[in-house]
């Protein structure tokens, strides 16, 4: 990996930490829309780029509010690595509407399933709304936007030699 592509994931990581301020209200404190720019990266610069983007988006996201779940976002931080990881392979293989829906379930649903076994099924019971909402707005978000986005940032970052 070469400066220049470590300088475009940069960005997409302090996009997401833009995306970590903007936080919706759940039963358990906020969750942070910080997940499209890392879809937004494992599209355009691959999904490893893009598993990147999302474990540290997260955990800057995660120490705005000053890491409510304490050591437990580091595992949080490698499931949303992985989500996106799996979300970029399907997206840009062509399989966009897979790659939406395993995003949607699993940051709704499997990703906060250890929390079940962890803490107590109550709490997962208490995450799976919150989640829910702010994942519908980051899939919504990137449903509209990427079709749109990618072209043009492609162009930019690849032709104006940003990455080879």
């Amino acid at each position: 990996m070469d400066v220049r592509k470590i300088s475009a994931i940069a960005l997409f990581i302090a996009l997401s930490a833009v995306g970590a301020m903007i936080k919706i209200p759940s039963l358990i404190g906020s969750i942070a829309l910080d997940s499209f720019p890392a879809l937004l990266a494992a599209v355009i610069l691959g999904p490893v780029s893009g598993a990147i983007v999302a474990g540290l988006g997260h955990i800057i996201s995660a120490f705005f509010s000053s890491m409510p779940l304490g050591p437990f976002h580091f595992l949080i931080m490698v499931e949303m690595a992985v989500l996106v990881w799996m979300f970029g392979i399907l997206y840009i293989h062509g399989k966009k509407i897979g790659a939406f829906f395993l995003f949607f379930i699993g940051n709704s649903f499997i990703l906060a399933l250890p929390f079940a076994f962890l803490v107590s099924t109550g709490f997962y019971t208490l995450l799976v709304p919150g989640l829910t909402a702010v994942t519908a707005v980051n899939v919504v978000l990137a449903a509209v936007l990427l079709p749109r986005l990618e072209p043009v940032l492609k162009k930019i970052i690849f032709k104006s030699g940003l990455v080879e």
